[in-house]
């Protein structure tokens, strides 16, 4: 058995929420290639056509399921998506949304939308998948993705930041609360990635060379500089680690 048999994720199979663009595409296809089959998920099953053509060409089988994580049956979902795939092992919940907006302005629909996405609907899809891996004996992984407004305060980011940084407390109870069952749960915490949620940022150049300028490593995250954190994460290698945090961030954190 070569060292490197430990990222192996072959006969395993991955659940991808929000899977159709940036880093939810990047994250199904970083775990295609470590071996997984990959079920992935959005709101619009067309929008995934592009996950699934580049999953299909590394030669794992891909699913495609329409889920939005603020609905009821989102449970109902995941019980489907386990019985087609004969079991889930890896819940990467990568499904969010952001709006950036002074304090002041935010009103309660705002404040409801953001939180319904990125906490409550990761919760019960975590429980959903849990439940699962739970009644099947499987000693599964789950992958949150945070954010740095899960460990600092970003201004006119509120709403998102609330959410993440209880993500990222959803993350530590859920490992404590599910490692007698074999389910282990971390997260990973992306630094300044270009995407099109975050494309309302990066349109300022001035707000480019600011940033990058307090960022060690000198430039933003690239979308497969986070392929590796979630092949760990995944994968046996890491299989001693639950209620984590795992930073991809250039080291902007470790400097301020």
């Amino acid at each position: 058995m070569s060292d490197l048999s430990i990222f192996d994720l072959g006969g395993r199979t991955a659940l991808v929420t929000g899977a159709s663009r940036g880093i939810g595409k990047q994250l199904a296809e970083a775990l295609a290639r470590a071996g997984a089959d990959v079920a992935v998920t959005a709101r619009d099953v067309a929008s995934l056509s592009q996950t699934e053509k580049a999953i299909k060409a590394l030669g794992r089988k891909v699913y495609l399921f329409q889920l939005d994580v603020t609905v009821m049956d989102r449970g109902h979902t995941i019980m489907k998506i386990a019985q087609k795939t004969d079991g889930i092992d890896i819940l990467v919940n990568n499904a969010g949304i952001e709006d950036i907006r002074p304090s002041l302005d935010v009103d309660e629909a705002l404040w409801n939308k953001i939180i319904d996405t990125n906490l409550k609907g990761a919760f019960f899809c975590a429980q959903a998948v849990a439940r699962t891996m739970k009644d099947t004996g499987r000693h599964g992984t789950i992958i949150n993705i945070c954010s740095l407004t899960s460990e600092v305060g970003v201004p006119a980011a509120v709403p998102y930041g609330s959410s993440k940084t209880g993500l990222l407390g959803m993350t530590r109870g859920l490992a404590a609360e599910w490692a007698p069952f074999g389910i282990r749960v971390n997260a990973i915490t992306p630094g300044y990635f270009r995407t099109a949620m975050t494309e309302v940022f990066y349109r300022e150049d001035k707000w480019q060379e600011n940033m990058r300028s307090k960022i060690p490593l000198g430039r933003f995250g690239k979308l497969e500089d986070l392929s590796g954190a979630v092949i760990f994460l995944a994968s046996s290698a890491s299989e001693y680690m639950t209620g984590q945090s795992l930073i991809v961030d250039g080291g902007f954190l470790a400097s301020i």
